[in-house]
């Protein structure tokens, strides 16, 4: 099948570069140019695990084309992805810009019919407005579909290849059968394509990640009150866990939430809620508690030090707001480097893959180590900001050699408390008792 997709951000290049690799013609567009020029060189834009492989793989097949012409997509593709960016707003809402003024532009070009899929995560009635927008450029025959992503940074080319569900969300049979067709080779295994109307599948998404986000958000409020009465978190989430109501996953309590989703879904369907005259409580709670959580660490870092951070010089493992990605969009790590700054602290940083995105942001503000122990050459103290499989078994007796003190601040509870007794570090965690070996 002819594919066009429009945007190649996250959502966009995944998209695209999958449907290739079943087989399909797909063509991409993007405004930026020197982006466009580097992809059909063959360059990656983005890190994600075996993306690298599908789109060279593609672009030699000569299925994977990267276009800066809307006018091209459009004659190429009989199915047109809108993968855009709906970034937050100041009040919270979804912005819809980039989405309406592509369907504006895709109206003036459309000269024959044209499915128009909704790939991007957009509040309930969303396809309604693109179908509008549309309409009152051409009286060419079109269908929007609402299909909204699934997808996990650093998972996503699984999830796309292999997903757990396919909602599709439109009124036309013509839209629903041509969508079928396209999705078949990625449910063989019998995951469901679930149809329904445009609004449902617009809410699903919104309805999941919030969800989500909630599940997190109530498993760092729990960990906040075993510190409190001396429980370990660990073993209480491992006895919620083994509910199958609940569920073994997103139990993990840490520095928060971050990213390019639930901090934005969440916003935006309490936004949402807002404008149809109903209050998501439960979502107040979760954005309000999530903010806090991400700084959570610095009341006892500030304690440690005798409120004076001054001159203090602190190591930092992990920047992203996950392992697998170097999105740093809303990380808890980026919370955490301002409040340190502004103390007057001194920090040193290393990520795997997300240091070229922080130093745009802070440039020579910090430190860009080279390596995981070279951060923590002569530091006050290591903090824990992103679980890494690297940072999980380091060298302690390595640390302790280059630290200047034995003092570890942990976000993301990577280490057991018994081992840390045993090799004589000060360790502060999330829901558990802390270390002292003073």
């Amino acid at each position: 099948m002819k594919i066009s997709v429009i945007g190649t951000g996250y959502v966009g290049l995944v998209t695209g570069t999958c449907l290739a690799e079943t087989g399909n013609d797909v063509l991409c567009i993007d405004i930026d140019e020197k982006k466009v020029k580097k992809m059909q060189g063959g360059e990656v834009p983005i890190y994600e695990p075996h993306l690298d492989v599908l789109f060279e793989r593609n672009i030699k097949a000569n299925r994977l084309r990267f276009s800066t012409s809307l006018e091209e997509g459009l004659e190429h593709g009989q199915i047109i992805f809108l993968a855009l960016p709906t970034p937050e707003d100041e009040d919270g809402s979804a912005d819809l810009s980039y989405v309406l003024g592509a369907a504006k532009d895709i109206g003036k070009l459309m000269k024959e019919y044209k499915v128009i899929v909704d790939k991007s995560t957009v509040p309930v009635g969303t396809a309604e407005r693109v179908a509008e927008t549309i309409s009152k450029e051409t009286n060419v025959e079109f269908d929007v579909v609402s299909n909204p992503e699934f997808l996990r940074e650093g998972f996503a080319v699984d999830d796309f290849l292999k997903p757990e569900r396919i909602v599709i969300g439109a009124s036309s049979d013509r839209a629903l059968q041509l969508m079928e067709k396209l999705y078949k080779p990625f449910v063989r295994s019998g995951n469901p394509i679930l149809f329904m109307d445009e609004k449902s599948a617009e809410l699903t998404k919104y309805a999941a990640n919030s969800f989500l986000a909630a599940k997190i958000t109530f498993m760092n409020e729990i960990a906040n009150f075993c510190e409190l009465v001396g429980a370990d978190v660990d073993k209480v989430r491992v006895g919620m866990g083994t509910d199958s109501r609940i569920g073994k996953r997103f139990l993990f309590p840490g520095i928060g939430y971050g990213g390019s989703c639930f901090p934005k879904d969440v916003k935006a369907l309490h936004k949402s809620g807002k404008d149809n005259g109903y209050n998501f409580g439960i979502l107040d709670s979760v954005i309000k508690i999530n903010d806090v959580q991400k700084t959570i660490l610095m009341p006892r870092i500030k304690s440690y030090f005798n409120n004076n951070l001054n001159g203090k010089t602190f190591a930092i493992w992990g920047l992203a707001f996950k392992p697998e990605t170097d999105d740093i969009r809303e990380a808890p790590a980026l919370y955490m480097i301002d409040e340190l700054l502004s103390q007057g602290a001194s920090l040193k940083v290393f990520d795997p893959e997300a240091m070229p995105n922080v130093e745009r942001k802070y440039g020579n503000k910090l430190h860009f180590a080279s390596s995981m122990y070279e951060v923590t050459d002569s530091v006050d103290a290591l903090i824990i900001c992103t679980e890494w499989s690297i940072f999980r078994t380091p060298n302690f007796s390595k640390l302790k050699g280059l630290m200047k003190s034995k003092v570890i601040f942990d976000g993301r509870n990577l280490y057991d408390i018994e081992d840390m007794k045993n090799e004589d570090f000060y360790y502060s965690s999330i829901g558990r008792k802390t270390v002292n070996n003073d």
